[in-house]
């Protein structure tokens, strides 16, 4: 079993930063493929980024590559979301989610999920 929680949410204006945290429990964490998605109202979910177990590996969606960054520090079960040059179009539900097989672009493929952040972005 795995439980995830994000945190760092929050209001930001456009051109702003954020930072979300992912804080895992339940296994070890070096064992978990990792990613974040995002879900704005009346939107389908969709995928933001992935990091591979050891952190080596990264794959960004086209529309936050450049501005997002996804990091792991393994020490401390934790993965984090850096968000620059915010657009209110990044205005969604983002979600922390981990797979035990390879870091992957497609949510079907995660195992377990976090409850979600906020995060608006104003104009």
């Amino acid at each position: 079993q795995v439980q995830l929680v994000e945190s760092g949410g929050g209001l930001v204006q456009a051109g702003g930063s954020l930072r979300l945290s992912c804080a895992a429990s339940g296994r070890t964490f070096s064992t978990l493929a990792m990613g974040w998605f995002r879900q704005a109202p009346g939107k389908e979910r969709e995928f933001v980024a992935t990091i591979s177990q050891s952190g080596g590996r990264l794959y960004y969606a086209d529309s936050v590559k450049g501005r997002f960054t996804i990091s792991r520090d393994n020490a401390k079960n934790t993965m984090y979301l850096q968000m620059n040059s915010l657009k209110p179009e990044d205005t969604a539900i983002y979600s922390c989610a981990a797979t035990t097989r390879t870091y992957d672009h497609r949510a079907v493929m995660y195992d377990y999920w976090g409850q979600g952040t906020q995060v608006t972005v104003s104009s």
